[in-house]
């Protein structure tokens, strides 16, 4: 009991600061929890792949020729936009449930709030990495042609990475106190998929439309899309990242400093 009494009241930086260095614990469960989803199947996690494969193959003739536009062209923008939009929907959709999903820890009063939200983060990471090695094929048939600035990738995904984390930490509270919110969540991301150039070129928007690309997901795709396929995004959609990321980490450290305690009595 005693050591449930002082992690509940230890504070919300010693918390995430203990969670965010137990990296042997959260990728550990993280794995496992991989590992469990396809414990009975013979190929196992190499599933994440194919499927993912599987889906890229099939929509992108589809889509081109609907769209009118070069497969050349077309086919690294949709296997980008697929692998990436599956790892955004999968870690917010994810993160409504880092608490809920480990009740029985959290009931202990031993592990920090802040580990299950890496966890979510580490497991949909995982998925990530088996997927995103479908591009290169892709890449070099379509001859995508790498400069210096394709090293941008690097600052955006860690900016990507930030966003994640605290949007887990902001999400995983609300929806462990209300339970409703994670459908909200899931269909909000089921619309957002549309309005995100995630099988349509920007382009190819009429200037009326254009306003829909400062969606935020829309731009953290831009950054993370065009370095790998040899463009550079725009500076706008660098400084409105920023200043997404910057809200974002306030609206974290105030929600997880304020209810963090809570969370063992709302599971």
């Amino acid at each position: 009991m005693s050591q449930v009494h002082s992690n509940l009241h230890r504070s919300a930086w010693v918390d995430w600061w203990e969670g965010t260095r137990r990296t042997d614990i959260w990728w550990t469960l993280a794995w496992f929890d991989i590992v469990l989803r396809y414990r009975r199947s013979m190929l196992g996690p190499l599933w994440l792949t194919l499927s993912m494969g599987a889906m890229i193959g099939g929509m992108g003739p589809l889509y081109s020729s609907l769209f009118g536009t070069e497969l050349s062209k077309f086919f690294p923008h949709l296997a980008l936009g697929i692998i990436f939009w599956t790892t955004f929907s999968s870690i917010v959709t994810d993160s409504c449930n880092a608490f809920i999903g480990a009740g029985n820890y959290l009931k202990q009063g031993y592990f920090p709030a802040s580990l299950f939200v890496w966890r979510s983060m580490a497991r949909n990471l995982i998925q990530f990495a088996h997927q995103i090695i479908l591009y290169v094929p892709v890449a070099i048939w379509a001859g995508v042609s790498l400069k210096a600035h394709a090293l941008l990738f690097i600052p955006a995904f860690v900016l990507f990475l930030v966003n994640a984390h605290a949007m887990g930490l902001v999400l995983g509270l609300i929806c462990t106190r209300y339970r409703d919110v994670a459908q909200i969540v899931t269909s909000v991301m089921q619309m957002l998929m549309f309005l995100t150039p995630v099988f349509w070129l920007p382009e190819s928007l009429p200037e009326r439309a254009k306003m829909v690309l400062w969606n935020p997901f829309a731009q953290m795709l831009d950054l993370l899309r065009a370095p790998l396929m040899g463009n550079i995004s725009d500076i706008h959609n660098w400084t409105s990242m920023l200043s997404w990321t910057a809200v974002n980490l306030v609206a974290a450290a105030l929600l997880f400093s304020r209810y963090r305690r809570r969370v063992v009595y709302w599971l």
